[in-house]
């Protein structure tokens, strides 16, 4: 699966209103994530997970970082995000279906803070793209 020209300028162009509210956005996935999939807390059992927590903001700004680093790379994802698989299979032994709750998490909170601009366009071409990550993210566990 790839992303169509098309695609790649609606992603872009999304990141470019999301990149000032990083830590804000990934914040709310992580808490989303934790509520809607309680299981994914054993991951942060060194964390507080309150609402808004330092440690919550830190590791939601990493995420979106991530995300930011794979759209400047996006013609060159699985180079951009080896390190980052490496880390999550190896190291850190993260389920793999993770980075889809994940993901979904992710467009939940795109789709209550852009109302007007996550269209059933963007949603479908953000969908595509998150699901090329978490397959990239993945590929070091096969």
């Amino acid at each position: 699966m790839s992303l169509m020209k098309n695609e790649r300028a609606i992603i872009m162009s999304m990141w470019d209103k999301m990149a000032s509210q990083a830590e804000a956005i990934g914040t709310e996935t992580l808490e989303r994530l934790f509520c809607s999939y309680p299981q994914t807390k054993t991951y942060f059992p060194h964390f507080d997970l309150h609402h808004g927590s330092q440690q919550l903001r830190v590791h939601g700004s990493k995420i979106l970082a991530a995300v930011g680093d794979a759209v400047k790379n996006i013609d060159n994802l699985a180079s951009a995000l080896t390190k980052l698989s490496e880390l999550h299979a190896y190291i850190l032994r993260v389920d793999p279906v993770n980075f889809k709750l994940l993901s979904h998490c992710l467009l939940v909170t795109l789709a209550s803070r852009f109302p007007a601009d996550f269209t059933a366009e963007v949603h479908e071409a953000w969908d595509k793209f998150m699901s090329i990550l978490s397959s990239i993210l993945t590929e070091k566990y096969r």
